[in-house]
């Protein structure tokens, strides 16, 4: 048995899956984001730290859990966030996110302090990237800077207590801004360019390597071997595409979570930063993957079930299903930039926009365009995309795949036929836990299977009035570009 941790945003999940690939318990612990000023967002490390006693104590409850058989342990956990430590490995400040914005202009410096930049990583920077955050720390809290010893990623920050090791996997290290894609090694005039070295930098590993050892306390506390191996795991995205078996050239996935993705593996590396796709090493050994990123997704489903009063999101979404063809067409348009956005555009001053509004439009035909708005801005990134190989079909995941209705108009939106598979709820966990399992000897075309297909949906032509929609969305963002506040 083979235990998977995914360090969200919002929870950590733990996930046991047997070598047979059933999945043998789930145990969830809820996170909260702290948003002390206008584009921050940060969390407290320790708070991770007591999410994962509380699901390992579910998980030792449970009586299908019997955790002395478990073989090794993998972790995947949200990209980009700064966990700052001392010399003493203890935490100076609460992490900065993925989804912060506040270094927008450190990117801008760092450019031009290595105009490189792109050439040896292969990404733009951009504010959610590692690097600028440290850029940022120098300039506005250079006490903290002066005692920064260790930066870690939010789930190595995990291993780092699981094991006492400080270690990171290659596609984590891809959102960094600090690592060398193509060479999957730290890049040493990054890090000198944010006044940091490699004794900064945890070691790096494979995904699919072991890493380090779990160390005796913890064993003991939870009825764990002492020193069960612990994979090098991956980044949230790819850890869910190793649970959802997207490994090869030509498959992908679209997520609908908090944020929106669309990821294409690939079996090179292939970067394009003049579009703002990231260009990241998957979790196993070479190979990449191509990866446009939105910031707000089902983040904006719920924003707008707030505002709107619906009592849920699937409340919001059976409205927006409602509206008649003749309603959507004359719908408002929505720019979904709630936080920024990264894949195309690359502007962290981006904000949404409800466009169009007149006293004929109800809360369902603003649930629609908040919908459609999203799917938009998944269709923007999906056009950066390239692949040589031929898309059968996407795989879709996220709290917004539940939806059978924006399932069926996100693959109208990118004319593509899109999947759910069993599981896809659990793709990060998941893929962890394959990532532990491949790290105990697990051969890969045994344990990187596609789960069982659940629904496909075929996408439909879209209609005149839909296009046209959709020109409008691209041409209101340049016509408002420079009038978003800085």
């Amino acid at each position: 048995m083979y235990l998977g941790l995914d360090l969200g945003t919002s929870e950590l999940k733990a996930l046991l899956l047997a070598d047979d690939h059933r999945v043998v318990a789930v145990a969830h612990a809820q996170l909260s984001v702290q948003q002390p000023q206008p584009l921050w967002s940060e969390q407290d490390p320790h708070s991770w730290w007591r999410a994962l006693e509380s699901v390992m104590d579910q998980l030792a409850a449970s009586h299908r859990a019997d955790l002395s058989a478990v073989r090794a342990i993998g972790l995947s956990g949200q990209m980009h966030g700064a966990v700052l430590l001392d010399a003493q490995d203890k935490v100076l400040r609460p992490a900065i996110l993925w989804n912060d914005g506040r270094s927008g202009a450190a990117c801008v410096a760092l450019t031009a302090a290595v105009p490189e930049v792109a050439d040896i990583i292969g990404n733009l920077a951009m504010p959610g990237f590692t690097a600028p955050k440290l850029w940022w720390l120098r300039e506005h809290e250079p006490e903290i800077f002066k005692q920064t010893a260790r930066v870690l990623l939010p789930k190595d920050y995990l291993r780092l207590l699981l094991t006492g090791e400080a270690v990171t996997d290659c596609s984590d290290a891809s959102g960094t801004l600090w690592l060398d894609v193509g060479a999957r090694a730290w890049s040493p005039k990054l890090l000198a360019a944010c006044g940091l070295d490699v004794s900064h930098m945890p070691r790096v590993v494979e995904g699919s390597a072991v890493s380090a050892g779990l160390s005796s306390h913890i064993a003991i506390r939870w009825g764990l071997r002492v020193g069960l191996p612990v994979a090098g795991g991956g980044g949230d995205n790819a850890a869910s595409a190793v649970g959802m078996g997207v490994v090869s050239p030509g498959q992908g996935f679209v997520s609908l979570g908090t944020s929106g993705v669309v990821f294409l593996a690939t079996d090179s590396f292939r970067p394009n930063p003049a579009q703002a796709v990231h260009a990241f090493c998957h979790a196993l050994p070479n190979r990449w993957h191509q990866m446009s990123v939105m910031l707000s997704a089902a983040s904006a489903v719920s924003w707008a079930t707030k505002l709107l009063r619906y009592d849920n999101e699937a409340a919001l979404l059976a409205a927006a299903a409602q509206v008649s063809p003749t309603a959507r067409a004359n719908a408002p348009l929505f720019l979904p930039y709630l936080s920024g956005e990264r894949s195309p555009h690359n502007n962290p001053n981006a904000q949404g926009v409800l466009f169009g509004l007149t006293h004929s439009h109800d809360a369902a035909a603003m649930a629609y365009a908040v919908v459609e708005g999203v799917n938009f801005g998944l269709c923007d990134g999906w056009r950066t995309l390239a692949t040589d190989q031929p898309i059968g079909a996407l795989s879709v995941v996220g709290g917004g795949a539940r939806s059978a209705w924006w399932s069926q108009e996100l693959a109208n939106t990118l004319g593509v036929p899109l999947v759910t598979q069993e599981g896809g709820a659990t793709g990060g966990a998941l893929g962890a836990a394959r990532l532990a399992w491949l790290a105990d000897g697990g051969v890969e075309a045994d344990v990187c299977l596609s789960p069982p297909v659940a629904q496909r949906f075929e996408p439909v032509a879209q209609v005149a009035a839909e296009v046209a929609r959709y020109q409008r969305f691209g041409a209101l963002y340049q016509t408002l570009r420079s009038s978003f506040l800085t």
